[in-house]
């Protein structure tokens, strides 16, 4: 199995890689997608709570998000946190519960979410690479200190090489997959 001086590394790199993921589910796609609104908070009782924790949201048509607080005290809070959101969707509010519908995007919106998402991807690509760099530094140094031998300085870096391809290739498809879902409809 891995070694155990590589696994520390590849959990940086999954880190890396899930936070990519995170970011990515962030970013609409024409489509209602309940994660845009994991970023926004509204003050709830004097903490700053997460939407998703007052409310049911609920995705009724492919371009409409419902969002029901369990504590209908809390809807124009819940309305002002979005429209103070960088969502740039107005939130319809019929005293019960708050809509949000989604416009269709237009073909130059939609090429310019792919720039970002493919940007997004780049910078990801770099923090990974420099996981690899920071770990083969790591390694000199400890050859150096005659910690390990020059063999398993060379057999480290070729692993690390390996977990940082494997991790690009993942971020490749992520990227991949978003466009594609930014591009259909």
């Amino acid at each position: 199995m891995a070694n155990p001086k590589i696994k520390a590394y590849e959990d940086k790199m999954k880190k890396t890689i899930d936070t990519l993921d995170q970011e990515l589910s962030t970013i609409r796609a024409g489509r209602a997608n309940p994660h845009v609104l994991d970023r926004v908070t509204v003050n709830y009782y004097g903490a700053d709570t997460p939407i998703a924790q007052v409310g049911n949201i609920t995705v009724p048509e492919a371009r409409i998000l419902q969002i029901q607080p369990w504590d209908a005290g809390v809807l124009k809070q819940v309305e002002k946190a979005i429209q103070a959101s960088d969502i740039g969707i107005n939130p319809t509010n019929d005293g019960k519960v708050i809509r949000l519908v989604f416009p269709e995007l237009t073909e130059e919106r939609r090429k310019s979410l792919t720039k970002d998402v493919k940007k997004k991807g780049e910078d990801f690509k770099v923090a990974i690479r420099n996981i690899r760099r920071e770990g083969i530094e790591d390694f000199k140094k400890q050859e150096k200190k005659s910690e390990i031998t020059e063999d398993l300085l060379e057999t480290l870096e070729e692993e690390l090489q390996k977990a940082t391809d494997k991790s690009i290739e993942s971020i490749d498809k992520l990227v991949e997959a978003k466009n594609k879902d930014i591009m259909s409809l």
